[in-house]
């Protein structure tokens, strides 16, 4: 089987508001999660307890999620002043 080369190069990554997008997920995980959370006896009589566990811990991983992306955000201006001011 002969390998796969890519007939172009990758396109670069969209750059955009990406701290507000993972904050406006981790929320509408929340907001899932507390939207399910009265019904979580009917959930656990179906079978489908699971549907509000997995909200949470998309809710928790998404905290996970802003916190890596603001950390992201801060290093590339802290690389991109310091590419200005060494030059």
């Amino acid at each position: 089987m002969a390998k796969w080369t890519p007939k172009h190069e990758a396109p670069e990554p969209l750059e955009g508001p990406v701290v507000a997008t993972i904050t406006g997920g981790t929320i509408l995980w929340f907001v899932l999660f507390l939207v399910q959370l009265p019904f979580y006896g009917w959930f656990d009589e179906n079978g489908h307890a699971w549907w509000v566990w997995t909200c949470l811990a998309g809710g928790g991983l998404g905290l996970i999620g802003v916190w890596y992306v603001r950390k992201r955000d801060a290093a590339i201006k802290r690389a991109a002043t310091d590419r200005l001011t060494t030059t």
